[in-house]
């Protein structure tokens, strides 16, 4: 069945590489994430077409709100896509930090809701639910009710901290039919003292997982639901899942919220499909065993569903070179987490693979390659121009028969 909505335009984000990057995986990368070379992906990643740059966070990260920062300030249109991780910020000061990104940046700062990374991440940064995840789904939840509300009741920038609220913006709590909320975890009584977003009434947020109560509280607050990549028939059944969860949460509120279904993934495009499959398999070639043991164990620990679905995938594609259908390739999921699921091919199969994930509905795409600078150029020239007129086509085709 096909989901697509003819009103949906293809978005599509590129990758920063803040832990180093270069051709291999699995392996010290041959690129420090130097401000210069960060600077650099993004500009060519902008000039390749793409709307927007995911940043991502993790103990082997550059911070993503500094970087996000720096990279907004040295392109013109780019979106940086930056990290929140609920509990350890609070969350009305991380609505004035997104706040001051979204002013500094012209309006183009866009939140991702980080609820888990590895259990070991999570206990590093003292967080008191690393071993609970359901539980941080929940104040997830509430993270970003808070952080709603911090936006749509700030008072604005005030001359002074002692020149009352309200001065700025004229925001007034008796403006909410319920300004305050008290949660779980959080409490909220606004108004409150920030910067006033450019984007109304908020910066839009992404949230992933693939848990029941992940696409639950996506329903309740993203914009965006983001999955890893997985074949097409595995990504249909989350889909439907969550447009079950969307009519439940319809039902319960009297509200049906619009919500984008996005992917993350790697893509590798060639002249020929065999070049392609050449450097796909390159890519993991310097891997050590040991590092290969050593993932295995560290991904057998995870408590994210929609890194156990990697797990299940590449065991189950395992005996057939890591392919799971036409073009999609597991073989990077032995030592990469997350999205690692590579699309491999020429510009046209790469293109038709994209689209057959937009006809299930997914019209967001966070993608990435090795090393990440050529890989983005590579795209916007081959990729890109195919895949804007395969859609303008599809949509033009959907909106007849829709007539």
């Amino acid at each position: 069945m096909t989901m697509v909505s003819e009103q949906e335009e293809m978005k599509f984000g590129w990758f920063l590489p803040t832990a180093g990057d270069g051709k291999y995986v699995g392996v010290e990368p041959e690129r420090e994430p130097s401000l210069d070379y960060l600077v650099q992906v993004a500009q060519t990643a902008e000039t390749a077409g793409f709307e927007f740059v995911l940043i991502p966070t993790g103990g082997a990260c550059l911070d993503a709100w500094v970087v996000g920062s720096a990279v907004m300030s040295h392109t013109k249109t780019l979106r940086p896509l930056v990290a929140i991780r609920p509990g350890l910020v609070t969350p009305v000061l991380a609505a004035r930090m997104g706040a001051a990104l979204d002013q500094l940046s012209g309006g183009r700062a866009m939140i991702n809701v980080v609820t888990g990374s590895s259990v070991r991440d999570l206990e590093e940064l003292g967080d008191p639910l690393a071993h609970a995840h359901d539980e941080r789904y929940v104040r997830a939840s509430e993270y970003m009710e808070v952080m709603k509300r911090s936006w749509t009741q700030s008072t604005g920038l005030n001359l002074t901290e002692f020149a009352g609220s309200g001065a700025q913006s004229g925001a007034d709590a008796s403006s909410e039919p319920n300004p305050e909320f008290n949660g779980q975890y959080y409490n909220f009584k606004g108004p409150v003292g920030m910067p006033e977003t450019v984007q109304k009434p908020y910066p839009p947020f992404y949230l992933g997982g693939s848990s029941p109560i992940a696409k639950r509280v996506a329903v309740e607050h993203a914009d965006t639901f983001l999955m890893w990549g997985e074949p097409h028939d595995w990504i249909q059944e989350q889909i439907e899942e969550i447009e079950v969860i969307r009519e439940q949460v319809k039902e319960e509120t009297g509200q049906d919220r619009q919500l984008r279904y996005g992917m993350r993934a790697q893509v590798l495009i060639r002249d020929t499909e065999e070049e392609a499959w050449a450097a796909a398999w390159e890519i993991i070639s310097k891997v050590p065993p040991e590092a290969i043991e050593k993932a295995k164990a560290a991904f057998a620990e995870t408590d994210a569903t929609n890194q156990r679905r990697q797990n299940e995938l590449r065991e189950l594609s395992e005996k057939q070179q890591f392919v799971v259908g036409p073009n999609l390739w597991t073989g990077l999921s032995v030592v990469r987490s997350g999205g690692a699921i590579l699309i491999v091919g020429t510009a046209e199969q790469v293109a038709e693979r994209l689209m057959e994930y937009g006809d299930l509905g997914v019209t967001t795409f966070i993608l990435s390659g090795y090393p990440h600078l050529e890989e983005a150029e590579i795209f916007g020239k081959t990729v890109m121009p195919i895949i804007r007129e395969k859609w303008k086509t599809r949509q033009k085709q959907h909106s007849i028969t829709a007539n």
